[in-house]
């Protein structure tokens, strides 16, 4: 058996003045025979998957200092209702699709917009599927973790004089910040050109997953370490 994504349906749909094209994207399981076991059927039906496509299985973190900070549970719809809140740190255990749609919520212009802003980030996921062919889940790690400086600079005082000084960055800093370096990116983007929101989202996951140079999240990440290498 192999997993395929095939195209059912378009809806053109006006937006800044242009046409941009929504396309539903359904995913079916297909074998040699075309036909699957009760068996396959029971295991399809109980996978949890993202917004009822993107499956969680198999998406590895490749930075192991983000591992146990970059949560991948599955989840069926990325909203928690904020019961990390009572807890330090406990945003830790957020799936990272969450984190990333309340980073699009900030600081605020966007607040009580939760369910429009995730369906915005849903209908840019299946433009990442249809533009790559990848899961855009794993596109999204990808994308935080060449968003994740590793060093940074703080403010030292000494002698009335005050200077930089190089420090490592904690990996869930690393995780803040590079959430921080994409939404800013996106939200920068989506007021300086014609193309929707949707569009807007997706280009910048995809150019930082594949670590584009001209991507704003990989640029300012660079621009970090590049600081924190001077003041060493």
């Amino acid at each position: 058996m192999t997993p395929y994504v095939g195209v059912q349906s378009f809806k053109i749909h006006p937006v800044f003045d242009n046409a941009f094209i929504y396309v539903s994207l359904s995913k079916s399981l297909h074998s040699r025979s075309g036909k699957m076991s009760e068996e396959e059927v029971q295991v399809q039906d109980s996978e949890i998957r993202l917004f009822g496509e993107y499956s969680f299985e198999g998406i590895e973190v490749r930075d192991i200092g983000l591992r146990r900070y970059l949560n991948l549970d599955p989840v069926y719809l990325p909203h928690s209702s904020g019961r990390h809140e009572a807890r330090r740190f406990r945003k830790s255990t957020l799936n990272i699709v969450e984190r990333f749609i309340n980073g699009l919520l900030k600081p605020g212009s966007s607040g009580g917009e939760k369910s429009r802003i995730t369906d915005s980030v849903r209908t840019a996921f299946r433009i990442i599927t249809l533009k790559t062919g990848r899961n855009p889940v794993e596109v999204l790690v990808r994308a935080v973790e060449n968003s994740a400086p590793n060093e940074d600079t703080t403010r030292i005082g000494y002698g009335g004089v005050v200077y930089r000084l190089a420090v490592d960055i904690s990996p869930q800093r690393r995780i803040d910040i590079a959430l921080r370096f994409i939404t800013k990116g996106i939200v920068e983007q989506t007021f300086g050109t014609r193309k929707a929101l949707e569009e807007v989202i997706a280009d910048n996951l995809v150019g930082a997953a594949n670590n584009d140079g001209n991507n704003f999240a990989v640029r300012r990440k660079q621009e970090v370490e590049r600081v924190a290498l001077s003041s060493r």
